[in-house]
């Protein structure tokens, strides 16, 4: 089964921390990832441009509207994804707690199952 690791952190958390903290911080997200290919289980993923890169498309009134930024009344916003293939709910969540946003304490990961085409997840 495929599972969406969504990725919500604070923006401009990296910055706040040293040098240090940054390698370590990507040292880890390299480990994971190195794993998930090696066992089989990473599909795919990336990180997202900053938040001030993004368009919102709303329909105001009877016509869609482009607006820049996302402007959410939120703490994290969307920074990226993975997608694993494992065997259960479980193991996507036991991933989702290794990422070191979580560890951390700078964000969390929204663990979403991936419809097949038929739909059964729904």
């Amino acid at each position: 089964m495929k599972y969406m690791l969504l990725i919500w952190n604070r923006p401009g958390f990296v910055e706040g921390l040293s040098e240090q903290e940054r390698t370590a911080l990507f040292g880890e997200v390299d480990e994971i990832m190195k794993e998930l290919t090696e066992s089989g289980e990473l599909v795919g993923g990336q990180a997202l441009a900053d938040p001030s890169q993004t368009r919102t498309v709303r329909l105001r009134g009877e016509h869609p509207e482009v607006t820049d930024g996302p402007f959410m009344e939120s703490k994290e916003q969307f920074a990226g994804y993975l997608m694993v293939d494992c065997d259960s709910p479980d193991r996507a969540a036991e991933i989702a707690t290794r990422w070191p946003d979580v560890r951390m304490g700078f964000g969390v990961l929204e663990v979403r199952a991936v419809m097949d085409e038929a739909g059964t997840e729904m």
